[in-house]
């Protein structure tokens, strides 16, 4: 009957958790992104790279900085000129 009561009090707590820890996840910055940390093992097209960038600056100025913001720009600027010379060839 315990096992039966701890099992069931775990299901619970995580099944409340995962949301919560998704929302957190939601709104925090993308450090790889920025400054190039916690990249480990993180390979992207340009494709994907620039839908990321689009992705943390409409997140704005809940999560970042302005100058993050212009930092994050200015790497979306960089990665679609990079896209259209190579789509030049």
């Amino acid at each position: 009957m315990k096992k039966a009561a701890v099992l069931v009090l775990a299901a619970f707590i995580t099944s409340v958790s995962v949301p919560v820890f998704a929302e957190e996840m939601k709104g925090s910055k993308d450090e790889c992104l920025l400054a190039s940390k916690n990249c480990k093992g993180e390979v992207d097209s340009i494709q994907q790279k620039i839908k990321k960038l689009n992705t943390e600056i409409k997140k704005g100025k809940k999560v970042y900085s302005t100058d993050e913001l212009k930092k994050l720009e200015a790497k979306l600027k960089e990665a679609n000129d990079i896209l259209d010379n190579l789509m030049k060839y």
